[in-house]
């Protein structure tokens, strides 16, 4: 008899974790063992071990908890002690978290991220099924085996996500996340994983290369130990430019260490802001992202003030095919392994423009 597949739960909260609150909301409070447990049949598709490593709504979550989730997977893995795990989490930063791990994990065994748009006290709770769903996925013969290739990937509602291209579209849907330009890697039918296609990794091979590929626990314990606060500022109709102005004037820029800027259209900023955009990338990496979150950004077609030629001129880095949220997160572990300068650096920017 053919051994079943040994998955991790690790829990960090979120939706899926909710119980009910004193003030008529709800509020964390379940844990990784509660969350397996309420998931009926479990244990027919694999041997499932479950800790919780934070009890927290999403929007709390740190960068070092992420990663600190990511040493624990790279321990158990390398440990011979389970053939791949899932990461529970809110949604609010799901897309981001599931990028993190993307970045730092090396693939040896498979790793999804799941979570729910509806709490457990909810008509309909959609956490039990996702969960189901994401053990289903990482004990998959064929994902376990293509598990380098494929990397992170984040399942809901059936729907298998590719975590360089998933994103979270509503704020309150139950189909809340989409791969809005690749589309999704796969999906669930029956008792079957079914992969429809490959995500582009260039950057994570080139983001290895840039920063030596460091085991998952230099990220946490201090050997990675460069400044990581990027400050996110979005462009919108009539921006002053008063906060660029000011981290480009104050002399710790408020402690920042990069920017990524949400531009307009194909990467564009108001032309009243480049001189100040300008007085920041000689001082710290600038980056420029799509602030409409989806699709690659412009590199040669406008050449007015402001426009992705000039702000090129003016050092500024072309985030491509990332959208904000996740050019920030790049930029910050390139900063904190002190690979954010120099060519490098800028051969992981080209594999994503």
């Amino acid at each position: 008899m053919t051994e079943k597949p040994r998955i991790a739960v690790l829990a960090l909260g979120g939706t899926i974790a909710m119980v009910k609150g004193d003030g008529g909301g709800v509020k964390p409070g379940l844990t990784a063992a509660d969350l397996v447990a309420a998931v009926p049949g479990l244990e027919r598709i694999a041997t499932v071990t479950a800790e919780t490593a934070k009890v927290v709504g999403s929007s709390d979550l740190r960068i070092d908890d992420v990663l600190a989730v990511a040493a624990r997977i790279d321990e158990l893995a390398a440990a011979g002690a389970i053939d791949g795990a899932v990461v529970t989490q809110g949604t609010d930063t799901m897309e981001e978290s599931a990028f993190l791990l993307d970045l730092v994990l090396d693939g040896r065994v498979p790793v999804v991220v799941t979570g729910a748009m509806r709490n457990p006290l909810s008509v309909s709770h959609d956490g039990p099924g996702n969960l189901l769903a994401a053990v289903m996925t990482a004990a998959d013969p064929v994902v376990r085996r293509r598990s380098a290739e494929l990397g992170v990937l984040v399942v809901l509602l059936d729907t298998i996500h590719a975590a360089i291209d998933v994103a979270k579209a509503s704020p309150h849907r139950i189909d809340a996340f989409h791969s809005m330009v690749a589309g999704p890697v796969g999906v669930l039918v029956e008792d079957r994983v079914r992969l429809v296609g490959t995500p582009n990794r260039d950057h994570k091979r080139a983001f290895d290369a840039a920063t030596g590929h460091p085991r998952p626990t230099a990220w946490t314990d201090g050997t990675l130990a460069g400044p990581d606060d990027v400050a996110l500022l979005t462009m919108g109709l009539g921006e002053s430019g008063g906060m660029l102005a000011a981290l480009a004037d104050d002399p710790a820029h408020f402690g920042y260490a990069g920017v990524v800027l949400g531009g307009m259209g194909g990467g564009h900023t108001p032309a009243w802001v480049v001189e100040d955009v300008e007085r920041l990338a000689r001082r710290m990496p600038v980056v420029l992202a799509a602030r409409i979150q989806s699709g690659y950004l412009l590199k040669a077609t406008y050449e007015r003030l402001g426009s992705e030629i000039d702000l090129a001129n003016r050092g500024v880095v072309s985030g491509g095919r990332l959208p904000p949220l996740k050019a920030r997160l790049l930029l910050a572990l390139l900063l904190r392994a002190g690979a954010a300068d120099g060519a490098a650096a800028r051969s992981v920017w080209d594999t994503l423009n």
